[in-house]
C-alpha cells in the first residue's frame, strides 16, 4: 500500500544536530509511530538546534508545506536556557491542548519526580496537530503511550488525516457512531 499520510518527527538537540552524539530520541519516536500505526505514512524527519526561530520556521514546514498531519518533536522540554520547544510550538499554533501536557506530565510522575520540570504542550496549526515530547527514548515512550489514544480522534476532529493503529500493541479511542 502506497503512503497516504504525511507525518513529522523532529528532534531538537543542540548536540545530536552538531553530530556530538546520535540522534536516539528522534529514531525512537519514529520507531514507535511505525511500531503502532497501521495508516502508511510518510515520514519527514529532521535534527536541529534548539533555536526557537528555526524550530518555529521548521513546525510551519511540516504542518504547511509538507502536510504532515501529526508533527511530534523531541527535546527542549525542559527548564534549561536553551529549552525553547514549548514557546516555538505555541508561536506557531492557533490553539493550544493542555490536556496533552497535563497528561502527559503525570504519567512521567509514576517514574520520576523530576516530571513537573517538563513544559512540554501540544497544539493546532490548521490540520496538523503538534505534540512535544522529552528528549530521552524512555520517557519519549512513556508519553507518548499516555496520549497517543487520542491523537487519531484528534485529528478527525481538526480536518486531518485519518490514522489507523495497530490494535494489538496501541488502541486508538474514538466515540461510538
Amino acid at each position: 500500500m502506497e503512503p497516504t499520510v504525511s507525518l513529522g518527527v523532529l528532534n531538537i538537540s543542540d548536540r545530536a544536530s552538531a553530530g556530538v552524539y546520535a540522534d536516539t530520541p528522534g529514531q525512537a519516536c519514529a520507531a514507535l509511530l511505525r511500531e503502532w500505526l497501521r495508516t502508511p505514512f510518510t515520514l519527514h524527519y529532521k535534527v536541529i538546534p534548539d533555536e526557537q526561530p528555526m524550530i518555529e520556521a521548521e513546525l510551519r514546514r511540516m504542518a504547511d508545506e509538507a502536510g504532515c498531519g501529526l508533527v511530534v518533536t523531541t527535546g527542549g522540554t525542559g527548564p534549561a536556557p536553551r529549552d525553547v520547544t514549548p514557546e516555538a510550538t505555541v508561536a506557531v499554533c492557533t490553539r493550544l491542548l493542555p490536556g496533552f501536557g497535563e497528561l502527559m506530565r503525570s504519567a512521567s510522575l509514576r517514574h520520576v519526580p523530576t516530571a513537573i520540570l517538563s513544559r512540554q504542550t501540544a497544539g493546532i496549526r490548521g490540520r496538523t496537530l503538534i505534540v512535544n515530547l522529552p528528549g530521552r527514548p524512555k520517557a519519549i515512550r512513556e508519553n507518548l503511550e499516555a496520549v497517543f489514544p487520542a491523537i487519531p480522534y484528534c485529528l478527525d476532529l481538526i480536518g486531518g488525516p485519518r490514522l489507523e493503529t495497530n490494535e494489538a500493541v496501541m488502541k486508538a479511542f474514538r466515540p461510538p457512531g
